[in-house]
């Protein structure tokens, strides 16, 4: 080969390297610049008042009395945004109106009672009071526009609210008024309609801004607050604003999505102006503001991933990993140790070398379920302990799943290891182990620990084994190994499978997994720097 064409071979050879490794990293800004965008939401985002609220009531965190300001002035703007429902309410919830005027019409008597006023007086006052409520009964109970609203104008001109100010009669003709406003403007013949879509306004609104003043307190965290991110109060207010119907433009082709504005079920309605408010006042109703959570990472989740952390996940990966890795390195090293210094080369090595090399590459679910079958239904059984899975059974079969690369690795580092260290040691008079123990093992140490790497790796990132031997979706920090614990892994895993949840907190999903690949990464950096130190250890520098 001329030299001219051997230039230009390794030129092209250079160029192709260096285009692959190109490749590569377009090929990783393509999958994982997504992925770490979104993840890196469940730390910087924007947050509402309602998450500022979360914050000091789980963790006492924030400035109490700026909470309170804050606190206040949106009160004072939802304020109205309940008053307008509740307005438009009284004109379809008759039935709640006619069991308020009743309720009213008994606190009336118990209070002319306590007025110690002559009889004939508190009995005039009484019926006047009787026949407000009989004819509010009637006008409620009807459907006549015209009707009601003559019949409410007589009403109200015989009894003015002056005559009975600051008594609950006052109250009844209030409501009565509000009724009217609204009867105005609805056909009230489709009151179940209208009901049916409130109702459905009033959920959406409650995930928005979470349970009204006055309200019971629900028992799950995740529904005493309202939208806590700006991102999740923008879908929420999306599904205020617009009902999603799929319809079949075409036979045989995919349905489409088509989106009509949920004013329209309102329109002519005093609640049609309400959808409009409500977009543009939500930055009043919930503050958003910038927030940098550097909690997530320690921070335990609440129901259902919800809200929290990732604290648990993390302490959970890293008893796995370093578990997992202290039962396989050592027999790892051990068995390549023997299976190059002490086995020779018969048909049994090469047989278990064989197994070796497949059980490298046997799936992941397979040693979950050995675990299972092994580890959870026999070993722990026979140990005395309860059967079920834990830290303890999880980290011996991540163990097994690694341990064909160690294995591997460590042979090749051994092997690699020159012949003359050996015949030197042994000639100044070490014997075979220790010349093994103390000139060959040190020499492959960092061969040795290129393998550990990529198996912390693979132990790191594994779901499979866990979900069977070790792992829980949902459950309390562990007590000690023989408890089961929450991994990123399964996190993750467990958000995708879950539908409802994934599309709930996005952030959390990919949070989760980015948190996993910076572990991993943090892992490998450590586990890198030691090879280092080590290698330059043995060149004496």
């Amino acid at each position: 080969m001329s030299m001219m064409l051997r230039k230009i071979t390794d030129k092209s050879f250079t160029g192709l390297a260096g285009f692959s490794v190109v490749l590569i990293i377009m090929a990783l800004a393509v999958v994982l610049g997504p992925m770490i965008w979104i993840g890196a939401t469940a730390v910087v985002f924007k947050g509402t008042v309602e998450f500022r609220e979360l914050q000091y009531d789980l963790h006492q965190r924030g400035d109490r009395g700026r909470l309170k300001s804050e606190t206040s002035e949106v009160e004072k703007v939802r304020k109205k945004i309940y008053a307008q429902i509740d307005q438009f309410k009284r004109g379809i919830d008759t039935e709640s109106l006619v069991a308020e005027s009743r309720k009213k019409y008994r606190e009336y008597k118990i209070f002319l009672k306590s007025q110690n006023l002559p009889d004939e007086q508190c009995d005039k006052l009484e019926d006047n009071a009787k026949e407000i409520r009989n004819t509010l009964a009637d006008v409620y109970d009807s459907t006549d526009k015209d009707t009601i609203i003559k019949t409410l104008d007589e009403l109200f001109a015989a009894y003015p609210a002056k005559q009975f100010e600051h008594t609950p009669v006052a109250e009844m003709l209030a409501a009565a008024h509000d009724y009217q406003t609204v009867a105005r403007t609805i056909d009230l013949s489709n009151r179940e309609k209208y009901a049916e879509s409130l109702a459905e306004v009033q959920e959406r609104l409650t995930k928005l801004l979470g349970p009204r003043p006055g309200e019971d307190k629900p028992a799950l965290i995740m529904e005493q607050y309202g939208a806590t991110r700006w991102d999740v109060a923008q879908k929420q207010l999306k599904m205020i604003l617009w009902i999603e119907d799929w319809e079949e433009t075409e036979p045989g082709k995919p349905m489409t999505k088509k989106l009509t504005p949920r004013s329209n079920q309102f329109a002519g309605t005093t609640l049609e102006s309400f959808f409009k408010n409500l977009e543009t006042d939500l930055p009043n109703l919930l503050k958003p503001q910038r927030e940098f959570y550097w909690q997530y990472f320690i921070d335990d989740s609440t129901e259902g991933y919800y809200y929290g952390g990732v604290g648990p996940e993390i302490i959970g990966t890293l008893l796995f990993t370093v578990m997992g890795m202290l039962f396989a390195v050592p027999i790892g090293i051990i068995s390549a140790s023997y299976l190059v210094e002490y086995a020779g080369d018969n048909i049994i090595v090469r047989t278990i070398r064989i197994c070796v090399n497949t059980l490298a590459g046997v799936p992941s679910i397979v040693f979950g379920l050995f675990g299972l079958v092994f580890f959870v239904k026999v070993l722990m059984p026979a140990l005395g302990y309860e059967s079920k899975p834990c830290i303890l059974t999880g980290s011996m079969t991540l163990a097994i799943l690694i341990l064909p690369v160690i294995i591997r690795a460590s042979e090749e580092a051994i092997r690699s290891v020159p012949l003359t260290y050996k015949e030197a040691s042994l000639a100044l008079g070490a014997g075979k182990f220790r010349t093994l123990v103390k000139v060959t093992l040190p020499a492959a140490l960092p061969g040795i620990l290129t393998g550990i790497i990529l198996s912390l790796s693979r132990a790191a990132g594994e779901t499979a084994p866990l979900l069977f031997a070790g792992a829980i979706a949902v459950g309390p920090i562990p007590e000690s190994i023989l408890e089961p614990s929450r991994v990123l892994s399964y996190g993750s895993y467990d958000i995708a499978v879950g539908d409802r949840y994934a599309s709930m907190v996005p952030h959390k999903q990919f949070g989760m997994v980015v948190t996993l690949i910076m572990l991993v990464l943090c892992l490998n950096i450590v586990a890198f720097v030691i090879r280092s130190r080590v290698s330059r250890n043995l060149r004496g520098q």
